[in-house]
């Protein structure tokens, strides 16, 4: 079985595969919670771990003691083609994510738009290469700018329920600044790819996900597993070389 972890700017997400079958996920704040979640599973026998924060150092120190753990990085091979300039900078949920959509869909244009903390667009060409893409500020990032850069807005909490196109208050004003426009945001990139890409194929994952799609005009597949799905393909690559 394949244990694969991701480490994001607030969670720790987790996720158990058994060839290409996924087990088990969960999300978790602390290490100590993860620890105790993998005593449920035996039979581990490989990880792999993205991450975009130095949080993973004591997690990779501790597993490596009890099973082949590896930290994905810009040199770790993938079956895709890498054409991204800074590919150094990279950050692992980007390409992981890029890798979930073209493990799903492969030889096909395929933009995966993962909404978390920032919302990230990325490309993959019919040729099964990956260009790159964007990254904007999320919904919740939108809120705290808003409070922080000025004197008089208050910090407003997300509310996913909101849909209201005109806000008749200051909160609501601020509402649907924050979390429409970034529905209508993205329904524009999806569009200006499709004028480029006419068999354009178009995932969306992350926390803000299930929010978004509910406002999309956008034709879409909803999938919150692509990053883990990225990583198990990542994995199970690596072990064939």
């Amino acid at each position: 079985m394949n244990l694969l972890l991701d480490f994001g700017n607030t969670r720790i997400k987790a996720a158990v595969f058994n060839g290409n079958q996924l087990l088990a996920k969960h999300a978790f704040i602390k290490e100590n919670d993860l620890y105790e979640w993998l005593k449920k599973y035996h039979g581990i026998n490989n990880c792999l771990i993205g991450s975009v924060t130095k949080g993973h150092e004591t997690v990779f120190t501790k597993l490596s003691q009890q099973f082949p753990t590896k930290i994905f990085q810009s040199n770790t091979p993938i079956p895709l083609t890498n054409l991204y300039k800074s590919a150094l900078s990279l950050g692992s949920d980007r390409i992981a994510a890029a890798m979930g959509s073209f493990t799903v869909c492969p030889n096909k244009p395929v933009l995966t738009i993962d909404a978390g903390t920032c919302i990230k667009y990325n490309f993959v060409n019919q040729k099964n290469e990956y260009l790159g893409g964007a990254i904007a500020p999320g919904i919740q990032m939108r809120l705290k700018a808003m409070h922080h850069f000025t004197a008089a807005l208050p910090l407003v909490e997300m509310d996913r329920t909101y849909q209201k196109l005109i806000g008749s208050s200051t909160t609501e004003s601020i509402l649907s600044g924050a979390m429409l426009a970034a529905a209508i945001e993205i329904d524009g990139f999806i569009q200006h790819y499709e004028k480029n890409f006419p068999d354009l194929v178009v995932f969306v994952t992350g926390g803000d996900a299930d929010y978004l799609s509910k406002l999309l005009k956008s034709c879409f597949f909803a999938n919150p597993d692509l990053i883990m799905i990225g990583l198990n393909s990542i994995l199970n690559f690596n072990d064939k070389e």
